[in-house]
């Protein structure tokens, strides 16, 4: 599909975090924090209901736990950061910081073993998905998602420097997923919806681009996730030549496939108004439109995660829709 060949059916590629703590009964806890536990989950989600990838996505705190941020446990809801005490207070606390190593830093060795993990368990039969943040969404947990907005007026040169010890780190991150056995790494930028054209033309994709094309010269594909209204940066998005591009519920994907006419697409049911609230007839509706508007190059799955206490029918509707 990548190359444009035929190929003999499309992937269902959902993203699965709370659901599949869930089916498999732990913790929500330990599905974040337990390499084990996370590979266990994933591995019997994929096999119940007959996914194309398992992945290793739990929370967006790992880079940031290891980096010093202030992060706070729960229970049955993931990990978040704690947005009154951001990691970087003032400009200058940046210099004063040191780059985690992600080979020995706490959460990120633990997402590393838990990509070794699944690629014992699933051999390769299905794909492996490792995951690192995004420049913008990882200088928003690290500084605080209100203040870096006003930084990239106030504090250009500080956004800079703060993008480029982010995405070195992920670099590094990435190299080590695909060392254990990742076949492609999910890059998630939530952050970098909120920021508008301009913004994103001058101060994310470059960022975006180089931890891209480093993924690539790894070996590794990408996947790009960025949640939340794109529709101003599609141009932009489908020029850092990303393996996938994951797009939101509300992005218009006639618009999307006008505007990178060559990018291979995933998404975009809405999560709760359609995968979690409406029927199996309904979802497959719902995939069955997405792919007449993308058509070619579309890969099932839904705007974001899949949420919790949906019916498991409506999840197994994705892979059965791709196989019809």
């Amino acid at each position: 599909m990548v190359n444009g060949e035929p190929v003999e059916r499309t992937l269902c590629l959902p993203i699965t975090m709370m659901f599949a703590a869930d089916y498999a009964g732990h913790s929500y806890r330990d599905y974040a924090t337990k390499a084990s536990v996370q590979a266990e989950s994933q591995a019997r989600l994929a096999e119940s209901f007959e996914l194309d990838h398992v992945g290793v996505l739990s929370d967006p705190a790992v880079e940031a736990s290891d980096w010093g941020a202030t992060v706070t446990y729960f229970d049955e809801q993931p990990p978040a950061i704690d947005e009154r005490t951001p990691l970087i207070k003032e400009t200058r606390d940046l210099g004063r910081l040191s780059s985690p190593d992600p080979a020995t830093g706490k959460r990120m060795s633990n997402r590393v073993n838990a990509v070794a993990e699944l690629r014992r368990r699933v051999g390769s039969d299905l794909l492996v998905e490792g995951w690192v943040e995004g420049p913008c969404a990882e200088a928003a947990d690290l500084r605080g998602i209100n203040t870096l907005m006003t930084d990239f007026f106030d504090n250009e040169d500080f956004v800079r420097e703060l993008f480029g010890r982010t995405v070195e780190v992920a670099i590094k991150f990435a190299r080590l997923q695909i060392d254990a056995g990742a076949d492609i790494i999910g890059i998630g930028d939530a952050a970098a919806s909120l920021v508008g054209p301009g913004i994103y033309e001058e101060f994310v994709w470059p960022w975006e681009k180089k931890l891209v094309d480093a993924i690539h010269q790894a070996g590794g594909m990408t996947r790009l996730h960025i949640c939340g209204n794109t529709n101003f940066a599609l141009e932009h998005i489908g020029r850092l030549g990303c393996t996938v591009v994951d797009l939101d519920s509300m992005v218009d994907l006639r618009k999307a496939r006008a505007a990178m006419p060559n990018q291979v697409v995933d998404g975009n049911l809405d999560p709760v108004r359609v995968v979690l609230q409406c029927n199996v007839h309904d979802v497959m509706e719902a995939l069955n439109q997405c792919r007449e508007q993308v058509a070619t190059r579309y890969i099932a799955g839904a705007g974001c995660e899949i949420p919790r206490g949906t019916p498991p029918e409506n999840l197994k509707a994705f892979s059965d829709f791709v196989r019809l």
